[in-house]
């Protein structure tokens, strides 16, 4: 099932959602670590593996962290070629003063902003969402 490519349309659906939650980047040697643990993301770079995980499970399990963030869904099924989505958003956040960290999904693009600014990006989103429905 093919994502939707057209930047007007992504951005005229973009649906942000916030999960519940807090979430919190952290990094470890190995994933044995995280002793049964389940990230809800990770990526693997050359100084060491870095993992998604809500912010208890990292407390439970005595994880180091220095962000904690909310997590924002965009319910649009964008597609991983379609080109200018992440640009659109991220300058439409970086205009109102919002740090988003971007993960992409096969389904939707995932944002991590500073808990403190959840309600803002949200509202952010919202109206960049509402600006491509006007024109």
């Amino acid at each position: 099932m093919a994502g939707e490519t057209a930047l007007t349309t992504l951005i005229r659906n973009l649906s942000p959602r916030l999960n519940p939650g807090q979430y919190v980047f952290c990094t470890l040697d190995d994933a044995e670590h995280l002793e049964g643990c389940t990230p809800l993301g990770s990526f693997r770079e050359r100084e060491g593996l870095t993992v998604i995980l809500e912010r208890d499970a990292a407390d439970r399990q005595g994880l180091a962290y220095d962000y904690t963030a909310a997590w924002i869904t965009l319910e649009v099924h964008s597609s991983l070629s379609a080109v200018g989505l992440t640009a659109t958003f991220a300058g439409a956040l970086a205009q109102a003063g919002i740090s988003c960290n971007v993960v992409a999904g096969y389904f939707h693009d995932h944002l991590f902003v500073a808990s403190r600014d959840a309600e803002r990006a949200l509202s952010t989103l919202r109206a960049l969402a509402a600006n491509a429905q006007s024109e």
